[in-house]
């Protein structure tokens, strides 16, 4: 797919998560599996206390693939964005962690979500919190301005991967942090096999190679770059996903087992030199 195409793919799939949130129903994410959804990435990512912390429907639009404001330190007073923000699920907890002296941006592209999220500011009573409508490749910030940068299983559905952490790398301050939870792979993934895990979840859309991601940091300029997996999908957690999609999971199991996981990044912007 090309660029433009990979990108209303995306609009319409968080889309019509967020309209799906609005009316009560599940994008099968969060907190609990109840409603029977077999996807093993997107799932019991926060726990009841996070979850007890904002809007439900924050936690119902969630299409993330692992925690970043559990990973990622964040300290009063901090400001931090969100990229790809969805329902606002991370920006409203990050907003709790950096208090009324700090202030939480979400950026997005995509208008449903972006409307989703701004009634759960609402509903949260959130003063330091701001979405912004804007593509992860070109962030309507201005340099230097944030000092942590959180995603959410994003970054892997951008065409331009590099671009988006040359503008993370532009926006950040001086020791700014870069602290991201995404799918990597790693080891060779033949294409045909790529294409069928598009249709697991569509998470693993344009995922890096583990070694890729921290060539493609450093090339950003990033320093004391880390991947530390945090799920490794076997070929089991996908077999219901597989069989409803027409697949045949026993087939292709060996070319994805242990292949693909989420993953906390971290990445450091050098400090300004005396």
């Amino acid at each position: 797919m090309g660029e433009t195409n990979i990108k209303e793919t995306v609009r319409e799939k968080y889309g019509q998560a967020a309209l799906r949130a609005q009316s009560g129903g599940s994008s099968c994410c969060g907190a609990s599996t109840s409603c029977g959804c077999p996807d093993p990435i997107t799932s019991n990512l926060y726990d009841a206390n996070q979850a007890n912390q904002i809007p439900e429907e924050a936690m119902l639009a969630s299409l993330g693939c692992g925690n970043p404001t559990a990973l990622a330190k964040l300290n009063a007073g901090e400001t931090v964005l969100d990229l790809g923000s969805g329902g606002g699920i991370d920006v409203l907890l990050s907003a709790k962690r950096v208090g009324p002296t700090g202030k939480a941006y979400g950026l997005d592209m995509t208008d449903e979500m972006l409307a989703l999220a701004n009634e759960n500011k609402k509903k949260a009573g959130a003063e330091n919190v701001e979405f912004l409508r804007g593509e992860i490749e070109h962030i309507p910030l201005p340099d230097n301005s944030v000092d942590v940068i959180i995603s959410n299983c994003v970054i892997n559905l951008s065409a331009d991967k590099a671009q988006v952490l040359r503008e993370a790398f532009r926006v950040l301050k001086p020791g700014g942090r870069f602290a991201v939870s995404d799918v990597v792979t790693r080891g060779e993934i033949l294409p045909e096999i790529r294409e069928s895990v598009l249709l697991w979840v569509g998470c693993v859309a344009g995922a890096l190679d583990a070694a890729d991601y921290r060539n493609k940091l450093q090339a950003a300029g990033f320093e004391q770059v880390d991947l530390e997996p945090t799920r490794i999908y076997r070929a089991a957690d996908a077999r219901e996903f597989l069989a409803t999609a027409g697949i045949d999971a026993d087939a292709i199991a060996p070319q994805v087992d242990g292949k693909f996981m989420s993953a906390f990044v971290r990445a450091v912007k050098p400090a300004a030199k005396e």
